[in-house]
């Protein structure tokens, strides 16, 4: 998926959040819902959240230079990296507190219509957004299952809106549950217990998207189709012997570095090794529009593992 359509998807959410926290406080305000406020505070802590994707986005599109000579892609898992930090410290954080504190000191909420009102409104907003980064998402990860889909990518942008949406409409229904039961039974307690089972759902949200932007942030390697047609492209070519390592990271979404080291035929000439490293590494660019550097070493199989044992010895 393109640059483009991961901006779309969080500009989306992003409006959508925050017409909805707006909403939300509104309610809070005018019934003392518990687990309405906790619902609000989700949604403007989402809101800030795809703003600093949006930041990391920007960021990422820097060019290289003299400090960076890598680019700046990493800035993305950077920045998602502290929103699922704020997820759980503040939109998590807060709705236990809330939970705990009406728990401990219920009181009945007023005029619940309005509650109503606004997490139906809600639920249709946040709908359309799920749908649209859903169907992005799905377009992305191909054949493979959803958390496998989540697993693979690359692109933090789109599944952490996903996930952050999933959150979001989780949050809704046991808002409404919660103030709806508590009406029905007379028991405002359980708008308390709707507030601490969001933040419980906000935790788990926050614990998966730590875990994945970690693996981005300390360096994954490219999709194993891709490695795999890589080393076919390498092993395909006359003149090369072996492939003697092959190794891959992403330094942004669509932006891969790969490393080659290859033993090459003894009857060709340095000159030939060059002409097949440059026509090598066109090929992979080509071949795969995510691969921006592709480095080549010429090394004999012998020589390589002589400094493997080497490097582990120390």
């Amino acid at each position: 998926m393109s640059a483009g359509g991961s901006t779309k998807v969080v500009v989306a959410a992003l409006i959508g959040n925050g017409l909805i926290a707006v909403a939300k406080f509104t309610a809070s305000a005018f019934t003392g819902s518990s687990a309405m406020l906790s619902e609000a505070i989700h949604s403007t802590v989402d809101t800030g959240n795809q703003a600093l994707i949006l930041y990391g986005l920007k960021c990422a599109k820097k060019p290289a230079d003299d400090t960076h000579p890598f680019g700046y892609g990493m800035e993305l898992y950077f920045w998602t990296f502290v929103v699922a930090i704020l997820i759980f410290a503040i939109g998590s954080g807060v709705s236990l507190y809330e939970g705990v504190e009406k728990i401990l000191n219920p009181h009945p909420v007023t005029d619940p219509w309005v509650n109503y009102l606004i997490l139906g409104v809600a639920m249709i907003i946040e709908g359309a957004a799920w749908t649209y980064a859903f169907r992005e998402f799905k377009a992305s990860k191909g054949h493979l299952g959803y958390m496998a889909g989540i697993r693979e990518s690359k692109d933090p942008a789109v599944f952490t809106v996903l996930m952050e949406d999933t959150a979001a409409m989780l949050g809704l229904a046991v808002a409404f549950v919660g103030i709806a039961v508590g009406e029905w039974l007379n028991m405002p307690v359980l708008d308390g217990v709707a507030s601490i089972f969001i933040g419980v759902i906000l935790a788990i949200v926050a614990v998966i998207l730590a875990v994945e932007c970690k693996g981005l942030l300390i360096g994954e390697g490219a999709r194993s189709s891709t490695v795999r047609g890589i080393r076919a492209i390498a092993t395909a070519t006359v003149g090369v012997k072996g492939v003697n390592e092959l190794l891959t990271m992403h330094l942004g979404p669509r932006d891969i570095l790969v490393t080659l080291s290859l033993d090459f035929t003894d009857d060709i000439t340095s000159e030939d090794v060059e002409t097949l490293i440059s026509t090598m590494e066109r090929e992979i660019k080509e071949s795969y529009d995510d691969v921006t550097r592709v480095f080549i070493e010429a090394q004999s199989q012998r020589g390589h593992q002589a400094d493997t044992q080497g490097s582990l010895a120390v």
